[in-house]
C-alpha cells in the first residue's frame, strides 16, 4: 500500500540530515524484501527463564540467563553526537485478543507495508534493531502478576516489553539519538496488580522500561507524556506515589470515554502531589487544541522539571478516523507534536484505524524523530482547516491549563500540607474494572509515610470473577527506599505468607532487585 506521496522519496533524498556512523551488532542490516515480509516468530519456551527447585524446601528460583544488569548501575553515555533514530517494528502478527477485536493481528499490517515500501527502514538516519524477550525479573519489577507472570505475559507481551529494553540500552549507550518502539500488544492500562487484561493491556511496557533504566543505569528523574486518546490510568497508578517520575496525560475527557479517569484533581500521592498532570480534552479537539496544550502546559512543565529522559506513550487513537474515540487529530498534527515534544523514546500504545490512520501517523512520527521533512505526509481525505477548535472548547482548555500550571507551581506546598494530614500510614481504597476479562477488583492501598524516603507500598487486592475469586497481597519497596523501610516491608511480607485468607503473596524489593511470589495453597515460593 502506498500513501500516494509522490514527493516522499525526493524529499528524503534532498532534505535528510547526514547520518553516518558504524552499524551496531544489534542492528538489522541488508534485509531483502522477503526478510522484511517475514513475521517474527519466537517459540514460547525459547530464552525464557527456567524454574528449578531451590535447596530450601518449597522455594523455586529462576535461573540466570546472562541478560541481567551487572552489579551497580552503569553510566549513560553522552548522546550529543548521536545522529540516528533507533527503531523496532514488532507487529505481533500471531497474537490477538480475538479475530475481530480492535487489538488484533492485522492492526499494524498497513503500517508495515507503508514503512517498508517507502524504504523508511533503509534510510541512513534509521537504525533498526532486533527485538528480544524481556526477562521475568523485568516484569516483576513493576507487576504483581496473578497467579504468576507466565499467566499474564505471553511471548508477544515479553517481546513487546523486551523491544523497549533493547532501545533503552541503545539510548543509554549513545548508539542512537532517540528511538521509537513500534510494537504491540500495548500496555498503558496495566497497573501494579495484574489479574488479567484491561483496556487491551496485560503488562505495562513503558513502566517496565522505566524501572529497567533506573536499575541498570541509575536514571532517576523521568518524564512520561501519554498522548493516547484514553487516559493512561495504569502508568499513572504505578508511579502515583513517586516524586521522581512526572506523568502527564492529555486524553479525551473521561466522562465520555474509557477508562473514565484522568481528571485534574488526580495529582499524585501525598509525597508526589503535582507530579501527575492530567488534561481531559473535549471530544472533537483538533490539532490546534492539542498543540495548544503542548505549548502552554506540557513543554513549560518539562523545562521546569528537567528530566533525564522524556518518554512518550505514543497512542494514535486521537486521529479523526479512529473508531474507538471522538477526536480530530491528523497525521500532520502527530508529527508536529513529536517534533515539538522531542521525546528520547516513543512507545506505541493505542490506535485502531488500521488503514486510514496508522500508516500515515507512523510515517510522520518516524520522519519527525529522524529530523526529516514530513510535510508531504497527509491522509487522502485530509484538507488543512477541515477541523476547527470550538470557542467554548478553547475556553475549557485555557481553564484547565491555567489550573494545572497553578498546581505545578505550588506542588511543594501541596505536598507539605498533605503530608501533615497523615500519621505513619496513608491509605486509599480503589475499585478497578477489567473490561476485557470482566473482572471487578477491589484494592486497599497503604503507603508508609516515611520521613527519610518515599516509603514502601502494600496492596490488598480482591478480584471477583464469574467463576472464582482471588485475593492477593503485595509489598513493594521502591528503589531508593531507606534501610528501615526495606526491613519493615520485608517483615510484612514474611508475616503475610502465613495468612490463609490470601491466595498469593508478593514481594517487590526494587532496592535489592529481588522479587518473590508465594502460593499459600502449595506453600511454594518463586524467586525472580
Amino acid at each position: 500500500m502506498k500513501l500516494g506521496l509522490g514527493k516522499l522519496r525526493d524529499v528524503l533524498k534532498t532534505g535528510s540530515v547526514t547520518g553516518t556512523g558504524e552499524g551496531k551488532n544489534e542492528q538489522v542490516e541488508g534485509k531483502n524484501k522477503a526478510e522484511k515480509e517475514e513475521v517474527l516468530k519466537i517459540k514460547n519456551e525459547e530464552n525464557k527463564p527456567e524454574i528449578s527447585e531451590g535447596n530450601e524446601g518449597h522455594t523455586m528460583e529462576l535461573k540466570k540467563t546472562g541478560l541481567e544488569p551487572k552489579e551497580g548501575p552503569l553510566s549513560p553515555a553522552d548522546r550529543t553526537d548521536a545522529e540516528k533514530t533507533g527503531l523496532i517494528f514488532f507487529p505481533a502478527f500471531d497474537w490477538a485478543i480475538s479475530p475481530t477485536h480492535p487489538e488484533r493481528e492485522e492492526r499494524l499490517l498497513y503500517t508495515r507495508d507503508q514503512i517498508f515500501e517507502e524504504g523508511l527502514m533503509d534510510l541512513p538516519e534509521i537504525a533498526e534493531y532486533k527485538p528480544r524477550l524481556a526477562e521475568y525479573r523485568d516484569i516483576a519489577r513493576v507487576h504483581f502478576c496473578v497467579p504468576d507472570i507466565k499467566a499474564q505475559a505471553t511471548t508477544p507481551h515479553l517481546i513487546a516489553a523486551g523491544s523497549c529494553l533493547v532501545l533503552g540500552d541503545a539510548l543509554m549507550k549513545a548508539e542512537v539519538r532517540n528511538a521509537f518502539a513500534l510494537v504491540r500488544p500495548p500496555g498503558h492500562h496495566a497497573m501494579t496488580v495484574a489479574h488479567g487484561n484491561r483496556g487491551f493491556c496485560n503488562i505495562n511496557n513503558e513502566a517496565i522500561l522505566v524501572e529497567y533504566l533506573r536499575k541498570k543505569y541509575g536514571i532517576r528523574k523521568i518524564a512520561i507524556v501519554d498522548t493516547d486518546v484514553h487516559h493512561g490510568d495504569g502508568t499513572q497508578e504505578i508511579f502515583y506515589n513517586d516524586p521522581d517520575v512526572l506523568f502527564i496525560s492529555f486524553h479525551q475527557d473521561g466522562r465520555t470515554l474509557y477508562p473514565g479517569t484522568g481528571f485534574i484533581n488526580e495529582l499524585g500521592g501525598p509525597k508526589a502531589l503535582g507530579r501527575t498532570i492530567n488534561v481531559p480534552l473535549p471530544p472533537g479537539t483538533p490539532d490546534e487544541g492539542i498543540l495548544y496544550v503542548l505549548d502552554s502546559l506540557v513543554l513549560p512543565i518539562l523545562q521546569d522539571f528537567k528530566p533525564e529522559l522524556v518518554l512518550n506513550s505514543a497512542g494514535q487513537d486521537n486521529h479523526y478516523t479512529d473508531p474507538l474515540a471522538n477526536m480530530r487529530f491528523s497525521a500532520q498534527g502527530y508529527a508536529k507534536l513529536n517534533e515539538k515534544l522531542a521525546p528520547d523514546m516513543a512507545v506505541l500504545e493505542g490506535g485502531y484505524a488500521i488503514q486510514s490512520a496508522l500508516p500515515y501517523v507512523n510515517t510522520g512520527i518516524i520522519l519527525a524523530m529522524a529530523g526529516l521533512d514530513y510535510s508531504c505526509v497527509r491522509e487522502p481525505d485530509f484538507k488543512p482547516g477541515m477541523f476547527v477548535q470550538a470557542a467554548r472548547d478553547r475556553k475549557t482548555l485555557e481553564e484547565v491549563v491555567a489550573a494545572q500550571l497553578e498546581n505545578w507551581k505550588n506542588r511543594d506546598r501541596l505536598v507539605e500540607a498533605e503530608v501533615a494530614k497523615h500519621g505513619d500510614f496513608y491509605s486509599r481504597k480503589k475499585q478497578i474494572f477489567y473490561d476485557t476479562d470482566m473482572i471487578q477488583e477491589f484494592q486497599d492501598e497503604t503507603i508508609r509515610m516515611c520521613p527519610d524516603c518515599q516509603g514502601y507500598k502494600t496492596i490488598d487486592s480482591h478480584a471477583h470473577r464469574s467463576v472464582n475469586d482471588t485475593r492477593v497481597f503485595g509489598v513493594s519497596i521502591p528503589i531508593y527506599a531507606c534501610e528501615n523501610c526495606q526491613a519493615e516491608a520485608r517483615e510484612e511480607y514474611r508475616k503475610k505468607i502465613s495468612h490463609p485468607e490470601y491466595d498469593y503473596v508478593y514481594l517487590q524489593d526494587k532496592k535489592e532487585d529481588e522479587y518473590r511470589a508465594y502460593n499459600t495453597r502449595t506453600k511454594q515460593e518463586i524467586v525472580y
